[in-house]
Parts: C-alpha cells; sequence; structure tokens
C-alpha cells in the first residue's frame, strides 16, 4: 500500500467517524435526530417524537355535565394533572389601566375602561369573569372560560349564549369545572393524548379549513384569538343569538386588515353596515374592541411557517422517572423554562434568547405607550373639535374612519400577550399604521 493511499484511508475514515458523532448530536437532522430513550437525556433535549402517548379506555365517572374532569384522568395520567393543576401558581394580576392610563381615554364607554387585568392561569377562569367591574348581563362571557359551557352550547345550542349570566354561572360551579382536560380532548384523552375542536364556532367558521392549523396550536387557538358575537337571530325570537364566532374562515383571512374588512362588510346593531362593539360617546366613532389574537398573530410568523406550535413553545417534554415522556400541562413563557429554551439553539445556536426576546417586548411596549398616548390625544381632540361645531359631515365621517382603524390596528398589537414576541414583524407594521392613521387625523384636525 502506497503512502497516498494510506492517507486517503485515514482521511476516510475520520470523515465517516465525523459524520457519526455529527449525526447522533443531531447537527445535520436537528429535532429530529432519533436516540435511545433512555440516553436522550445526555445527548440532546426530548422531542414530540419521544412522547408517551397511551391508548387508554375513558374513565366512566363524569361531572354533572357530562364531561370527564381532571380528577377522574388524575390516576390515568398523574403527571400531566399535577402540571395541569400547577396552572394555579400563575396568580399574579397587572392592571393594564393603572399600568397604562391612556387606555382609560381610549376605551372611553366600554367595559374596560373599567376594569383591565392581566391573564393568569387557566384555574382562575371563573373567578376572573364573575369578579370583573366589566358588565355581562348575558352567559356568552362565559364562552371561553370553562369546557362545561362549551359542553351546553354543544348540548343545547346556540340559545345557551343569551341566557341570564348568573344563573349559567351557579349552574356551572355546581357542575362542572374550569379550563381542563375537556377543553382541548373533548372526552377522548385516553386516544393517544388526542386533540379535539370543541367548540362549534371554530367549525362554523374554518370548516375544512380546520385541518390546514396544527392541532397542538388550533387547541389553544380555540380561545386565544380574535372573536366577536353575532348580531344573526337564528331562533327568530327578535333578538341576536350572541354566539361567539371568528371574523374568518382561513389563515389567509387572520390579518389584522382582512378582519377589519370582515367587520366593515358585516351589519352592526344598527343594521347599518359596518360591525362595532360600542359607540363611543365622546366622538361617536363606531370602534371595534380587539380580543386577544395570540393564535392570528403567530399563524403569520416565521415560527409558525417553521412547523412549530403553541405546544413546542409553552409546554415543556419531560421525562419522570419511570422513564415516561409527557408534555408538561403548566403552561409557561418559553424565556421561564430551560428545558423550552435548550430547544432553541437548534436554530438560534449561541444566542441569548431571554435577552434577545426581552429586547423584542421592550421595544414593542415603548412604542404602544407613545402611540398609546398619541391615539388617546386624537381622541381628545376629536372630540373637542366635534363639541366646538366646526367640522364638516365629510370630514366627521373621514375622522369617524380613521379612528376606528388606528385604534383597531393599536389594539390588535396591545392586547396580544406576546408584547412582540409571536410575532415582532407584525406588530411593528399595527404600530406602525395606526401612527399613519392617526398622524393623518390630527393633520385633518388641525385644518380646522
Amino acid at each position: 500500500m502506497n503512502k497516498k493511499m494510506l492517507i486517503y484511508k485515514v482521511i476516510c475514515t475520520i470523515v465517516i467517524i465525523a459524520a457519526a458523532i455529527l449525526l447522533l448530536t443531531g447537527v445535520f437532522n436537528k429535532k429530529d435526530s432519533m436516540y435511545h430513550l433512555a440516553d436522550r437525556s445526555k445527548i440532546g433535549p426530548l422531542t414530540k417524537e419521544d412522547v408517551s402517548y397511551r391508548t387508554v379506555a375513558a374513565p366512566t365517572q363524569t361531572l354533572k355535565d357530562g364531561t370527564i374532569g381532571a380528577e377522574a384522568w388524575k390516576e390515568i395520567y398523574p403527571y400531566i394533572t399535577q402540571t395541569m393543576y400547577a396552572n394555579a401558581d400563575n396568580a399574579e394580576i397587572v392592571s393594564y389601566l393603572e399600568q397604562d392610563p391612556y387606555l382609560v381615554q381610549i376605551y372611553e364607554g366600554y367595559g374596560f375602561a373599567k376594569d383591565y387585568g392581566s391573564a393568569r392561569g387557566h384555574a382562575y377562569t371563573l373567578e376572573d369573569v364573575h369578579e370583573t367591574k366589566r358588565p355581562h348581563a348575558t352567559a356568552n362571557c362565559l364562552t371561553c372560560k370553562t369546557p362545561s359551557f362549551t359542553k351546553m352550547v354543544q348540548d343545547q345550542g346556540v340559545g345557551v349564549y343569551t341566557k341570564d349570566f348568573e344563573e349559567v354561572y351557579n349552574e356551572i360551579l355546581a357542575n362542572g369545572e374550569v379550563i381542563s382536560c375537556y377543553t382541548c380532548h373533548g372526552n377522548d384523552a385516553g386516544s393517544k393524548g388526542a386533540l379535539r375542536v370543541t367548540h362549534t364556532y371554530v367549525n362554523k367558521a374554518l370548516g375544512e379549513n380546520v385541518s390546514t392549523i396544527d392541532p397542538a396550536t388550533l387547541s389553544c387557538g380555540q380561545c386565544h384569538i380574535e372573536y366577536y358575537f353575532t348580531n344573526v337571530d337564528s331562533d327568530g325570537d327578535g333578538s341576536p343569538d350572541n354566539e361567539a364566532m371568528m371574523p374568518y374562515h382561513s389563515v389567509e383571512e387572520m390579518t389584522p386588515e382582512a378582519i377589519l374588512a370582515y367587520y366593515d362588510g358585516i351589519a352592526g346593531k344598527d343594521g347599518e353596515p359596518g360591525f362595532y362593539d360600542w359607540i363611543q360617546e365622546a366622538t361617536g366613532t363606531k370602534m371595534l374592541k380587539a380580543q386577544h389574537p395570540e393564535m392570528e398573530t403567530y399563524l403569520q410568523s416565521v415560527h409558525a411557517q417553521n412547523g412549530l406550535s403553541c405546544a413546542d413553545c409553552h409546554m415543556a417534554i419531560e421525562m419522570q422517572e419511570d422513564g415516561t415522556v409527557n408534555h408538561s400541562h403548566e403552561l409557561v413563557s418559553p424565556l421561564a423554562s430551560q428545558t423550552i429554551l435548550s430547544t432553541c439553539v437548534q436554530c438560534h445556536g449561541s444566542t441569548n434568547m431571554v435577552e434577545k426576546v426581552r429586547r423584542i417586548q421592550d421595544t414593542i411596549t415603548a412604542r404602544e405607550t407613545v402611540i398609546g398616548n398619541k391615539l388617546a390625544a386624537f381622541k381628545n381632540d376629536f372630540a373637542d373639535a366635534l363639541s366646538a361645531g366646526n367640522l364638516s359631515e365629510q370630514k366627521i365621517a373621514t375622522l369617524h374612519k380613521l379612528h376606528r382603524e388606528a385604534q383597531w390596528f393599536f389594539d390588535f398589537c396591545y392586547v396580544e400577550n406576546s408584547e412582540g414576541a409571536h410575532n415582532s414583524a407584525l406588530a411593528n407594521h399595527c404600530l406602525d399604521v395606526a401612527e399613519e392613521k392617526i398622524t393623518e387625523g390630527m393633520a385633518l384636525l388641525g385644518e380646522g
């Protein structure tokens, strides 16, 4: 064997060994690398492929409302129920009205000017909706607060939405529970953790397009969305159904522009074109109140386009002592979970993700403060000009449109709970559009 051939064989051997090492450490095929479960903790983070899905018979014990509650699943899924109950640790409420006083001005005449606090753990959904100072005469406000209400709509139809709030609330307290297993799994959690669309309005709005959204995102997106209550009178009793509904039919229609066009195209409470949540007394503007468009915002993002779901970033995959692997059902910020942060390195490498995300959030929050105060000033100047009586009807109509749209785009960003982390490009776009419309409106007011 000559010297050149020997060197060639040595090099080939080194390349093969190096390739094998890289393959095992996931450099070539990233999160899809498959390892023996027992060795995984030494090599890299667990992935969805490792989760121990089980097929078991559903417990026969049900709550009075017909749902199988968490306590009934506890023996079968002890880790999952234990981590789900840990959501009660997320108990803090921040008053947004105290934090951002300009909100009182821009929400003037609507319930959010009276009480608007940060969301907290699912364990408090019923308590918080009952104790809020925002008025709620009918039961539609319970839509996403408990699977018991979801089951009532399934069983009794849309008439449930217009029932008396206190009556339905007390019935749920006696017969049901807060957000729980049924919300995302129906009574079928024993079928390998199958995810189910339990809210009827999701299927009505999306139809066949339900299948285009990752179930691990849509299960959260049943509630973490923009929605409205319909003005349709389907039973002919002379009053609207107040049914919860999504203002789109596909992912492509989930942009703030498309949703605004949807609302502009349907009738409001007065029967005229242009849906609105309330008419602001000081300005007469028919206002829209965005809810919490997390799913819509996220589905337009780079992470969603690369196949990540809500569960990937908010439900850590962990191994128990017996080797069983499950998604934690304690819903957390990925910044607070080293387990979840460890999965970011596959694309972000050595980037300090906590610093990166905090920088995005600080930037968006600072812009919200500036533009929110501009919006409040625009509203107040508009109200003063109306009181002075020196605006033409045409100018008033133009200002109403600018005001409605400026607040819509601002609100779409402000009420989305990630402060820009889900989609910083969209957050900045919404704030840009809001600022442009405020500037245009202020210039129009300045013309006298």
